[in-house]
C-alpha cells in the first residue's frame, strides 16, 4: 500500500492528545484503541509510549490492512495487529484474540461518537465496563456540546454531520456522562483541546 489513506485531522491532533495521555497514563500498561481508522494515532502513540502495548481496532474490515501497514512502516514493536471490533456488539473479542480475559489498563477512542449512531456510545461504555482493569481509564476525544454557548464551527459541523446521516451529530456532554454512569463509570476529568474539542477521562 504505497498511498495509505490519511487523516489530516489525526495529524493535527495527535501531539496534543499524546501530551495529555502522558499525564494521564502510567509508565506502562495495555491499551485498546477503538475506531483506529487510518492507524495514524496507533503508530504515533505506540512509538511515543514504549512501555505500553497498544491494541488498535476498527469496525470497518477494509481499514485493518491499512492500520497494519501503517504500523509496519512505523516499526513500532509494541503495537499489535489490528482487530475487528463492532463497538455496539455485546462481545468485542473472539476467544484468544486479546490479552488475558480482554482486560486493559486504558481504552482510547477518538472522533467516533459524532460519526456513529447513539448506540455506539452506549456500546463503548458497556465495553469499557467489561474490559477495563481495576483503576483503568476510558479516554475519549472529540467535539461535544457541553452546556456552554457552542462554537460556531461546532454548530456548522453538527449540521453537516446530520445532513450526511441523521443518526450522526455532536453529542451533549451530559448525555455521554449519563451513558457512562449507567455502566458504573464516572467522569474523572475533562481537558480543553485545540479546535473546540474535549478530552474526557472516565473511570470506575
Amino acid at each position: 500500500m504505497a498511498d495509505l489513506p490519511h487523516s489530516p485531522a489525526a495529524d493535527r491532533n495527535k501531539q496534543a492528545i499524546l501530551e495529555q495521555l502522558r499525564r494521564i497514563l502510567g509508565v506502562r500498561g495495555a491499551a485498546l484503541e477503538i475506531a483506529s481508522g487510518t492507524g495514524q494515532h496507533a503508530a504515533w502513540f505506540g512509538a511515543a509510549l514504549p512501555g505500553w502495548t497498544w491494541q488498535p481496532s476498527d469496525a470497518d474490515a477494509r481499514m485493518l490492512p491499512v492500520i497494519a501497514e501503517r504500523i509496519a512502516q512505523s516499526a513500532s514493536r509494541n503495537v499489535l495487529p489490528p482487530v475487528l471490533i463492532d463497538v455496539a456488539a455485546p462481545t468485542w473479542f473472539a476467544s484468544g484474540s486479546a490479552p488475558p480475559e480482554g482486560i486493559f489498563d486504558a481504552i482510547f477512542c477518538a472522533n467516533m461518537l459524532h460519526i456513529a449512531p447513539w448506540s455506539a456510545c452506549a456500546g463503548l461504555m458497556a465495553g469499557a465496563h467489561r474490559h477495563l482493569a481495576l483503576g483503568g481509564v476510558l479516554v475519549t476525544y472529540g467535539p461535544y456540546f457541553d452546556g456552554q454557548t457552542p462554537a460556531t464551527s461546532n454548530l456548522a459541523f453538527d449540521a453537516d454531520l446530520r445532513a450526511r446521516d441523521p443518526a450522526w451529530g455532536i453529542r451533549r456532554l451530559e448525555d455521554v456522562v449519563a451513558a457512562a454512569r449507567a455502566e458504573g463509570l464516572m467522569l474523572l476529568s475533562r481537558h480543553q483541546m485545540p479546535a473546540n474539542n474535549l478530552l474526557l477521562v472516565f473511570g470506575r
